[in-house]
């Protein structure tokens, strides 16, 4: 019972620090005059991404006294989390706006942006693909591509920095609807209180995903998973799914571009740094349930990007993506 009262209040904390972190966001990114791809591809994805992309991190570095664990997890949280957000993020998001919209209902991103962050994520993506059957032996060549992903990040960075302006100029610039909500407690509208909500309400994030994982951890200890499919399942839906609730309050407030940015930009960021320390340190082998979770996460992105060039956006395409995860659990459960 206690368990299931941490998940529950661990939850709800989550809820409450997305709605504080993205009412500071909106307010930031207005104050900056910048696009709101900027203000959710970089601001959001990264600041939201940050604290599950520490798993990885510490696992490899600071993780159990089995070396062989530390890197399963490794591996595991690092390509299950693009496989989460491809998949189950976008289609929750989407679902959260089907009964106002309706499945036929559009989805309206600024269109520059999403192809942009598709693009870049559809070529990292590739390339630590592409290193998945490159021999630990060759590190040279593993190292390049590493290097690769880290350079393809910061021409991401500049190129959406870089079209910022001309996206507010057209409209695109983010705006606050709501007052700051810290200002209840009778603090000033200034940049260091929007700073200290920002940091307040990515703390209490941080503090929710914490509680969430131990439950889950427990939870999947019960079931007896391995360490990489726990890696590639559970830990994603317990650190990336719950901090995206961001992109549900958004895009139910039709704010569709901030909604899509923060989860392709933590798609980019996560499929290009993290990758390349996984192709670093560790072996990086196309183990089954990897090959089918990069193959999966690959055909949603591709999925997305090709319903973005035939026109329109819908609810129901999303709904794929959906599809395709449910597809992967029960290859992998079966």
């Amino acid at each position: 019972m206690n368990l299931y009262i941490q998940l529950i209040g661990s939850l709800v904390i989550i809820v409450v620090a997305a709605e504080i972190f993205t009412n500071a966001l909106e307010h930031l990114g207005e104050r900056l005059k910048i696009s709101e791809g900027v203000t959710g591809s970089l601001f959001a994805a990264v600041g939201t991404a940050m604290p599950e992309s520490m798993i990885p991190i510490l696992a490899l570095l600071a993780g159990t006294q089995s070396q062989e664990l530390n890197e399963e997890i490794g591996v595991g949280a690092i390509l299950g989390a693009p496989l989460m957000l491809s998949t189950v993020a976008l289609c929750l998001m989407a679902l959260s706006v089907a009964r106002r919209r309706g499945l036929s209902g559009v989805l309206r991103p600024e269109r520059t942006g999403l192809e942009r962050d598709t693009n870049f994520f559809l070529f990292a993506f590739g390339l630590a693909t592409v290193a998945l059957f490159i021999p630990h032996r060759w590190m040279a060549i593993r190292a390049m591509i590493a290097a690769g992903l880290v350079v393809t990040y910061f021409i991401y960075v500049l190129m959406t920095l870089r079209m910022s302006a001309k996206l507010v100029k057209d409209g695109h610039g983010t705006e606050s609807h709501k007052n700051l909500l810290i200002m209840w407690l009778g603090l000033p509208d200034t940049m260091p209180i929007v700073m200290f909500q920002i940091a307040l309400g990515l703390a209490l994030l941080v503090a929710g995903a914490k509680g969430f994982i131990h439950s889950v951890a427990h939870t999947a200890s019960m079931l007896g998973v391995s360490a990489l499919l726990l890696s590639l399942l559970i830990i994603p839906i317990a650190t990336e799914l719950p901090e995206k609730v961001n992109s549900i309050l958004w895009i139910r407030r039709g704010k569709d571009t901030l909604a899509f940015g923060n989860i392709t930009g933590a798609m980019v960021f996560q499929g290009t740094l993290l990758p390349a320390i996984g192709i670093l340190l560790t072996p990086w082998e196309p183990r089954r349930e990897v090959a089918l979770g990069v193959m999966i996460t690959y055909v949603a992105a591709l999925w997305v990007r090709a319903a973005m060039q035939r026109g329109k956006l819908k609810i129901w395409q999303l709904c794929v993506n959906g599809g395709l995860y449910l597809v992967y659990l029960v290859s992998v459960l079966a």
